[in-house]
């Protein structure tokens, strides 16, 4: 999964039955931000402090409204490119020279920090990067609307309509052949 996919998708929302009082914010949990920094090798940054947090959380909000807009149809805004230009300068990085396992040379870019501004600089480049880079029509939010995550088409046919067929894929196929069953089974009383 790509970094600010996610990011985006540390709100967790109850995708079966939209049980608003099950929806929680993984960022409240630092154990799970200390796991998911390790899995998207991240700097460690220590204690998130409470100020930090919200920024982390303004972050995530504005990637979220980027990705509906794009859903929408609508092109690249400036005002979203400059917000995260303010947040990748607060996380400078230096260019190197690197060699692979099988000895050839790339370039890589090292952070300077270990801290929550370079990490936020990290999601927002991730997510400039798919944003002006790869193909629009293919940001998707989840067509379960108790789901909502957030995801990248990259089927080749551009048919993904949920960010799992075998959980909310079934899940909305069920409901709709449910849905179908009792307006036949309605139709049939009103006769």
């Amino acid at each position: 999964m790509l970094l600010w996919e996610d990011f985006i998708n540390s709100y967790w929302r109850d995708w079966r039955t939209g049980d608003r009082s099950k929806d929680r914010d993984k960022l409240d949990e630092p154990e799970w931000l200390i796991e998911w920094l390790e899995q998207q090798n991240l700097p460690a940054a220590g204690p998130i402090m409470p100020g930090e947090l919200e920024r982390l959380k303004q972050l995530r909000g504005l990637l979220w409204d980027g990705v509906q807009k794009l859903v929408q149809g609508e092109p690249p805004e400036t005002a979203l490119l400059e917000q995260l230009n303010e947040y990748m300068g607060s996380g400078p990085v230096v260019r190197r020279v690197v060699w692979n396992t099988v000895g050839e040379a790339g370039i890589s870019l090292h952070p300077q920090r270990a801290d929550w501004g370079q990490i936020m600089a990290e999601i927002a480049a991730s997510f400039a990067g798919a944003y002006l880079e790869k193909e629009s029509s293919r940001f998707r939010i989840c067509g379960n609307p108790d789901c909502l995550w957030v995801y990248y088409d990259d089927t080749r046919n551009r048919s993904k309509r949920y960010c799992d067929d075998k959980l909310c894929g079934n899940l909305m196929k069920v409901r709709r052949f449910r849905a179908r069953k009792k307006a036949a089974e309605e139709g049939k009383l009103l006769e």
